[in-house]
């Protein structure tokens, strides 16, 4: 290192410069969209704990999955809102790394999980008559664990090599948050190995996943079309609709951003790092409640029983 450079502390985000004057309105918005996704979330997580119907391997996967998209966006969107609404765009070195590997840890998880979801509906429809006997409750939480140790692995040795990188000079990070692609065009340093192996592993974690969840549905689409009656198909895509909608949705964005040299429009890397970070946990709890039946009779249930429970006991709330 040159005796010129000044070694960073911090990091200055740049947002989103095209659209300075509309920061506050876009703060505002995704304020809107943050509450949302936390009351979506949290209303999932809690009509699959109080209805006991649903407590099976699939909303077992999707309570994790709900914890996931809201630990996924308060990873970001938080500092996101002060940036845009109170001006405050600085974030010191140790919290952006930290931001850098909890969003990565907790996407490359959420992946996983998709993946292990898809196993879920390919057990349940293309063998129904060992589905309890193989997602069993014992096996249901060590694939989660298995699922959260996976992305650990993943992410773990790219986030050690970018936390070794000499940051200097220029501070400013062309994103609205720690992204590990953009930090790395700071770094005053060959980026070469820790570009390859980040590319490397973010293949390897979410086209793995990618492939076994199509491979699952491709499975599950020709049991399904081999059932006789149109109302048990209904029924089976039924099932499928609302994961494949969020498999897609994720996938496709990360698989943009990710899984592909560098290189690209960063702007256009801000706006689809909007889907993954804002767009689909908001939409995943109301895709997986207006979607599914199951869940909405829970629902229907709880705010039954809450309204008798208001009424019989006036004073309270």
């Amino acid at each position: 290192m040159t005796e010129n450079q000044t070694v960073i502390t911090d990091f200055i985000f740049l947002n989103f410069p095209e659209l300075h004057r509309l920061e506050h309105l876009m703060g505002v918005i995704l304020l809107t969209c943050y509450l949302l996704t936390l009351s979506g979330n949290l209303m999932i997580i809690m009509i699959i704990i109080h209805d006991h119907h649903l407590h099976t391997p699939m909303y077992f996967f999707l309570w994790n999955l709900s914890c996931l998209e809201i630990l996924i966006t308060t990873t970001v969107v938080p500092k996101v809102l002060v940036s845009l609404l109170l001006g405050f765009t600085t974030i010191s070195y140790p919290a952006c790394l930290s931001q850098c590997y909890f969003f990565f840890f907790l996407g490359s998880s959420d992946f996983v999980l998709l993946a292990v979801m898809s196993y879920d509906r390919y057990v349940a429809i293309c063998n129904p008559l060992r589905y309890t006997s193989i997602m069993s409750t014992q096996l249901c939480p060590w694939l989660v664990i298995g699922s959260c140790t996976v992305a650990f692995l993943a992410t773990i040795l790219p986030t050690i090599l970018v936390i070794n990188l000499p940051f200097c000079n220029n501070n400013h990070i062309d994103h609205f948050f720690c992204d590990s692609v953009a930090l790395m065009k700071l770094a005053c340093a060959d980026t070469s190995l820790v570009e390859l192996l980040s590319f490397f592993s973010s293949s390897v974690t979410v086209m793995g996943s990618f492939i076994f969840t199509v491979v699952s549905y491709i499975y599950i689409i020709k049991t399904i079309l081999r059932i006789p009656s149109v109302s048990g198909r209904h029924k089976a895509f039924s099932t499928c609709s609302s994961h494949f909608i969020i498999v897609s949705l994720g996938y496709g964005s990360c698989i943009f951003m990710y899984v592909r040299p560098s290189g690209s429009n960063p702007s256009i890397n801000k706006m689809v790092s909007l889907i993954n970070t804002v767009l689909t946990p908001l939409m995943s709890p109301f895709i997986f409640s207006l979607r599914n039946q199951q869940v909405k009779a829970a629902l229907k249930s709880l705010f039954i029983k809450h309204a008798v429970y208001s009424k019989n006991n006036p004073n309270l709330g």
